[in-house]
Parts: structure tokens; C-alpha cells; sequence
């Protein structure tokens, strides 16, 4: 599925994603900087993900986990900086949020509760538990 925006091209093609600009983009964030290539590559490949692209070069990224029947998990949402301020993060967040209407949505956030909020994103704090691996 493709969405046009600006002159963004939002795309759920898996063909089309950058491994290598997905790892920079991962590299510069606070929750996935320690991943490696392999773990980001395996998480693509069990994941619905998100591109979008700028003149043919990957410019957003993001990533559903999903039964597509009562739950998903958004994670890995990206803008790269140079892109920022476009209104790029949140015609990402609303195109996915649609495709997975009538599901529970979750996520973690540290720094982005006013942009998931616009989309019905509630802070829960009280229920959301993590297991980290090694625990």
C-alpha cells in the first residue's frame, strides 16, 4: 500500500527499506542504539514496516507488530532530522493508526506523548510492564 503526501511517498513495501539508513536512523535513537544489524534485519522481517521516501532515498521508517486481531505494538518511528518539522511523524503515525482500526494500539515513548496523543494514544503508566532480556 502507497500514500502520497507533499512530496513524500509513504510505502509498506518491504523491498523498498534501507537496511543500512534504517541502522543509522536506530543508531541515533535513545531505545534502539545498542541494536545490531542483524537484530534490526530479523525485526523487519517479522514486522509490517513503514518507509518514507524522498526523492528515492528512505527519509522515515517505522514498524507493527500485530495479531491483526485484537492488538499491536508501534515501534521504531523515525523522521531523519533532516525532514523534521514537515508534519512527516505525525501522516505517519495517522496512516498506520487507520490501517489498524477497531485493535488495541501500545507503544513506549519517552519524549512523544503530544504527537501519539493526537491519535488516541493514552499515557498508562500504571499497566505497561517491560521485561528486558536477561532479566
Amino acid at each position: 500500500m502507497e500514500h502520497l503526501y507533499n512530496k513524500y511517498r509513504f510505502s509498506d513495501d518491504k523491498s523498498l527499506l534501507e537496511l543500512d539508513t534504517i541502522q543509522a536512523f536506530l543508531a541515533k535513537s535513545y531505545w534502539a542504539n545498542q541494536r545490531t544489524k542483524e537484530t534490526i534485519e530479523k525485526s523487519i522481517q517479522n514486522s509490517t514496516c513503514y518507509g518514507i521516501y524522498y526523492e528515492d532515498r528512505q527519509v522515515g521508517f517505522a514498524r507493527v507488530i500485530t495479531d491483526w486481531a485484537t492488538v499491536y505494538y508501534l515501534a521504531d518511528v523515525y523522521i531523519d532530522e533532516e525532514h523534521r518539522g514537515h508534519g512527516l511523524g505525525k501522516e505517519l503515525v495517522g496512516w498506520i493508526v487507520q490501517q489498524y482500526e477497531g485493535l488495541s494500539g501500545l507503544l513506549g515513548t519517552l519524549d512523544a506523548h503530544g504527537l501519539y496523543e493526537q491519535f488516541g494514544f493514552k499515557r498508562n503508566a500504571e499497566r505497561f510492564m517491560v521485561r528486558r532480556p536477561g532479566a
